[in-house]
């Protein structure tokens, strides 16, 4: 836990983000709660970031493990790595960004981050290779 630790004090600093950041490694079924409690979404996510107005807090991040082990087996590497990205990624919201409604900033940004930071592929990235993988796989056929 102390590398994840370490690693979350370099992704904040990479991400520019300022405060306290709590995050919280969970189950699926934790997360589907706190998704559909607070985002309105009744299903389980990898990762979710909750933004803070309080001073000198700049929020909380949430991690299904069970989520981030899977995604880990398909992918390839370590659960560790897993964490990391997602870590990534919420620092990154917690610090303003948000992949659906820019044009691409936060994908460049994180992609920037993740090679700086020594990560494999990020969730956005994933995320927008997957239509365009099923897509060459329909015109295959």
């Amino acid at each position: 836990m102390a590398s994840l630790e370490r690693f979350a004090a370099s992704a904040q600093r990479a991400a520019r983000l300022r405060g306290e950041v709590a995050i919280l490694i969970t189950n699926s079924a934790s997360i589907r709660r706190l998704n559909r409690d607070f985002l309105g979404k009744d299903k389980p996510t990898d990762v979710l970031s909750f933004p803070s107005a309080g001073k000198g807090l700049a929020g909380d991040i949430a991690i299904s493990a069970q989520i981030a082990n899977k995604q880990a087996k398909v992918l390839g590497h370590s659960l560790a790595t897993e964490l990391k990205i997602l870590i990534l990624h919420g620092m990154l919201h917690l610090a303003g960004h948000d992949h659906e409604a820019d044009e691409g900033d936060m994908a460049a940004l994180e992609a920037k981050l993740r090679a700086r930071l020594k990560l494999p592929q990020g969730l956005i990235e994933r995320a927008t290779a997957a239509p365009r993988k099923a897509a060459v796989r329909r015109s295959a056929q």
